[in-house]
């Protein structure tokens, strides 16, 4: 008995136009690690909220803003490369592509490292 399948939701077309669904386990590991980044771009915000709401006396008040606003851009920023990455990847899977480079990997790393080197010099001037 050959069953036509369900159509899919103007969502789906509209982010997904071409290409077939992947294997649905290749789909739910893309959301895991889309979840993944979510939640390190979360805790990138939490630390920028925490920097600026705990008072810190070894740092001073427009280093310790700065950094604050820093931690938190790259989480937005990481958030939304996240969204793109989660959607690159669903369309290569879908049209058979090569997956992308993950973009947000040297964001994520310059950042951490920036922040080292700040709160270094900072600590130990």
């Amino acid at each position: 008995m050959n069953e036509k399948p369900a159509p899919r939701s103007a969502l789906s077309r509209l982010l997904f136009p071409t290409g077939d669904d992947p294997d649905p386990r290749f789909t739910l590991a893309n959301e895991r690690t889309f979840l993944s980044w979510m939640r390190t771009a979360l805790a990138f915000i939490a630390g920028g909220v925490a920097l600026e709401a705990l008072p810190g006396a070894q740092v001073p008040e427009d280093l310790r803003s700065l950094a604050a606003v820093v931690a938190m851009g790259l989480g937005v920023l990481i958030a939304a490369g996240a969204a793109v990455r989660w959607l690159r990847v669903e369309r290569a899977m879908r049209e058979q592509r090569p997956l992308p480079a993950p973009a947000i990997v040297p964001v994520l790393s310059a950042g951490a490292i920036l922040a080292t080197i700040v709160v270094g010099v900072v600590l130990f001037a």
